[in-house]
């Protein structure tokens, strides 16, 4: 185990417009709620740290490692921004994101074989894929199915997913998710809880607050993945309503490949 600093300019993947999938991440809706400008998606910035962690732990993080991730400030594109990962030893290394203005936007943590947090994730039972909800449902306290597990969908990461997702997400084309036994990215798998989500609901603006994401075998490309899912609880908090929801993603052999919790503000409150 080593450390790893990476700097690099912040950049929004997509049209900055307000009829993107989460408008929060177009100027016009972001500056709505508040903020100075269109919101970088959480796990967008999660899978920038990516290459740092491999750095930092080795591939044998992406087979057998995790990660806890709390995003605490806005990444705006442009931002110049620098990753670092402190090597703890023995202990888990610490992971952190900061902008050119010294605040930290993304800090957490990130070690080698079971996450301390993994005993506590719901596994949710249902594993068949099966078509989008039609219509879909609004998703509000009242809807959000508690206890739940949500109805799982069927994704394919073939090597043009990866091309597009490396391209347009990440500008990272190199090893390990690129070229010969190319791995899916973890940030790829990271972001699945919200198309989850959006299989059966639908929602306006969002912020991606918290993951916890434990690896649990080799990811490769060019296979179909099975996402499914826990709805575990909401909250509100500061005016925002909050939803989390334990994830599984599985590999067309039936592998678990990934166990993820991820926390959502899926109503976001306006600030003046």
């Amino acid at each position: 185990m080593s450390s790893a600093t990476r700097t690099f300019t912040a950049f929004l993947d997509g049209p900055d417009t307000p009829d993107i999938s989460n408008p929060i991440h177009s100027t016009e809706v972001a500056r709505d709620y508040g903020f100075e400008r269109a919101l970088v998606g959480g796990v967008s910035v999660y899978g920038w740290c990516a290459r740092s962690i491999v750095e930092s732990l080795g591939d044998d993080w992406l087979d057998f490692g995790w990660a806890e991730i709390n995003f605490r400030r806005p990444v705006y594109p442009g931002d110049e921004v620098t990753v670092s990962v402190v090597a703890g030893g023995a202990a888990p290394a610490s992971l952190s994101l900061a902008n050119g203005d010294g605040d930290v936007c993304v800090r957490g943590t990130v070690g080698l074989g079971e996450a301390p947090f993994l005993p506590g994730m719901r596994l949710p039972s249902r594993v068949e894929p099966v078509q989008p909800a039609e219509p879909h449902t609004p998703l509000t306290p009242e809807t959000a199915p508690v206890g739940q597990d949500l109805p799982p969908m069927l994704l394919r990461y073939d090597e043009e997913t990866a091309r597009q997702y490396l391209d347009e997400k990440q500008r990272d084309d190199g090893p390990p998710w690129a070229g010969p036994g190319a791995r899916i990215h973890p940030g790829w798998l990271a972001a699945r809880m919200t198309p989850l989500l959006h299989h059966t609901y639908v929602y306006g603006p969002a912020i991606h607050a918290r993951s916890e994401i434990q690896h649990l075998a080799p990811a490769y490309v060019g296979q179909d993945v099975v996402i499914t899912g826990h709805f575990v609880e909401t909250y509100e908090r500061k005016g925002h309503q909050y939803g989390i929801v334990d994830g599984l993603i599985l590999g067309e052999d039936g592998t678990h490949l990934a166990r993820i919790r991820h926390t959502t503000i899926f109503q976001v409150a306006r600030r003046d």
